[in-house]
């Protein structure tokens, strides 16, 4: 599932290529027409990304809501201005001044990670249910707009560039009140939220819980845009067993976990990568953002040896989704 960093990046997109522009909406495959209509041909006026959610507001206050769930992205193709606060997994920025020709692609061996397609692995997108399924993405080459390729939700074009919406798991306008409602059943986000504010938020939240802090930290009322991969690593990192009650935490590892946080999210909104190593030299940089197996402590690991004890990481399942984690230094 796209966590919150690819959220914040493709909020940062919207801003620097739509924001201020007329907009025209068409919905390829039908399922957000009526959607679509509304907003095709008002103006963009602002963006906001709030944990794994993205809100794109027009005119008269209204709010186009988009959850990308497990499976949902955007493609961006055409003439695209990259947000400077943003890179490739390489350190190099992509752009284009060529109508019609894509970012320059960089993946990652699971095939994340470009700047012209932000949010789910395409890897990922082959397990999409068939109506959502997406069956390629095709070389535009010189047409315009480019051809739809695929289920498309939601296409949103300007003059120079494109955007498809594929495989969201919301999809939605709301009023600026619907909008407000559901930021407010959202928990801090790093990004966009004072920080002190944040961590007493975070703090006073987990401290009177008896859940798990595994669960705590996926759930999005609690602590916005950490899924599974950050979770796992965050735990690791804190040296905490996750399967201890969020009261239980003592709080000064509350609020470590809450710095970390800061710290790996702007890493991910960076560099397009959930990177939760530090201290690497330049050559061990450059393969964990070529492969994740180089990139986690403890994610997508089970079975093998932990990199800082040697014990077998363990893999089981908690609140529906899988955690990784070394049962002796996390005890």
């Amino acid at each position: 599932m796209p966590e919150g960093h690819s959220v914040h990046r493709i909020a940062r997109q919207f801003d620097a290529n739509y924001v201020g522009r007329v907009v025209a909406a068409s919905s390829p495959q039908g399922r957000f027409a009526e959607g679509a209509a509304v907003i095709s041909g008002r103006t963009a006026t602002r963006v906001r990304a709030q944990g794994k959610q993205m809100f794109l507001e027009f005119d008269d206050e209204l709010w186009l809501r988009v959850h990308l769930g497990i499976y949902g992205a955007w493609d961006f193709s055409g003439e695209i201005v990259v947000d400077p606060t943003i890179a490739s997994a390489n350190g190099r920025m992509g752009q284009t001044n060529q109508r019609g020709t894509d970012l320059e692609q960089v993946f990652d061996d699971a095939g994340e990670n470009s700047l012209g397609s932000i949010g789910a692995p395409r890897r990922a997108r082959a397990h999409v249910r068939m109506s959502e399924q997406t069956t390629g993405l095709a070389d535009e080459g010189d047409q315009w707009p480019p051809p739809v390729v695929g289920q498309v939700r939601l296409r949103l074009l300007t003059e120079v560039t494109c955007a498809d919406l594929r495989g969201p798991t919301a999809c939605e306008l709301q009023t600026p009140d619907e909008m407000l409602a559901t930021l407010a059943r959202l928990g801090p986000d790093p990004m966009v939220d004072d920080l002190a504010e944040g961590e007493e938020r975070f703090v006073e939240v987990v401290r009177r819980k008896p859940t798990p802090i595994a669960l705590l930290l996926m759930d999005q009322s609690v602590v916005g845009g950490i899924g599974n991969v950050y979770r796992a690593e965050l735990l690791f990192r804190a040296r905490l067993n996750p399967h201890t009650p969020g009261r239980d935490v003592p709080e000064e590892l509350v609020r470590e976990l809450w710095r970390d946080w800061v710290h790996l999210l702007r890493i991910g909104v960076e560099t397009g990568q959930m990177m939760t190593m530090d201290d690497l030299s330049p050559d061990a940089w450059r393969r964990a953002m070529a492969s994740r197996d180089d990139r986690h402590w403890v994610y997508r690991r089970a079975g093998l040896p932990c990199r800082v004890c040697g014990t077998e990481i363990v893999l089981e399942e908690l609140g529906a989704r899988k955690l990784y984690w070394c049962p002796s230094c996390q005890r």
